[in-house]
């Protein structure tokens, strides 16, 4: 999120966030995940965000355990990387992968001097954190990956400020990552219902159904959403930066044919 709102200065249509919104959560957490959220080392800021990104009971919907190797796209600060090293644990892996940004000379106007290079390595107390920079039209991922992971991001790669990547191949390009039965997690900022890609250079939201569709026509089949981050009060039409943490989002789970 800290990119995205880089990226939103940059366009100069940020808007203040508002109060939090909750929801109940369920189902039984692992031991694993639960310790990694309350790792004593993670950063008072991420903590303050877990009443809302409910990052316990995404992780479990995911799947995510010991042992797995996970690439994360566009980990921006590193919220999800600090719980996915710890979770996955030394016998695992996450290579995380930010995009480079490319402004217009009026964007970096805007920004008054701010320094938009390449973003620093996402801090974290793991040892198996391997972090890259690159280009979103030429994405290159390890092979035999268990998972690939993209929170609140997956709107933003076909945007002219990362990229203007061609989606089909970059989901071709994760699902070739992945090992049969591999699984790809996206969640993101939910658009209104045939909105297709329209919102996601201005409101930076997507419709749940394109994403659906882009990634069946790679091979993906769908496993199934959890909606433990719906919100029923988002009405579809504000910029994701008024809401911060607030948005209705969507969480799929789809898988690598075996």
């Amino acid at each position: 999120m800290r990119r995205a709102i880089a990226v939103c200065a940059a366009l100069a249509v940020c808007g203040a966030a508002g109060g939090a919104w909750a929801q109940s959560p369920g189902g039984h957490i692992p031991a694993y995940i639960r310790a990694a959220v309350d790792n004593p080392a993670r950063p008072e800021k991420d903590r303050q965000r877990d009443v809302n990104r409910k990052p316990a009971q995404v992780l479990t919907f995911a799947g995510v355990r010991p042992g797995l190797k996970i690439a994360e796209l566009e980990p921006a600060g590193g919220y999800y990387t600090r719980l996915l090293c710890k979770v996955v644990g030394p016998s695992g892996h996450v290579d995380a992968v930010n995009f480079n940004l490319h402004f217009s000379p009026e964007q970096m106007k805007r920004m008054a001097g701010r320094n938009m290079g390449p973003p620093p390595a996402p801090q974290t107390d793991c040892d198996n954190v391997t972090y890259s920079v690159q280009a979103s039209t030429e994405l290159k991922l390890p092979s035999d990956l268990d998972m690939v992971w993209t929170t609140e991001n997956y709107h933003d790669f076909r945007n002219p400020e990362f990229g203007s990547a061609d989606i089909k191949t970059l989901d071709q390009t994760v699902f070739d990552a992945l090992k049969p039965g591999g699984v790809f997690i996206v969640e993101d900022h939910a658009a209104a219902a045939g909105s297709g890609a329209r919102d996601t250079a201005t409101l930076h939201r997507i419709d749940p159904a394109l994403v659906k569709r882009e990634l069946e026509s790679v091979g993906f089949k769908y496993v199934g959403q959890s909606r433990i981050l719906h919100n029923p009060n988002d009405t579809h039409s504000d910029i994701v930066f008024k809401m911060v943490d607030r948005t209705d989002r969507f969480l799929f789970k789809f898988r690598k044919p075996k």
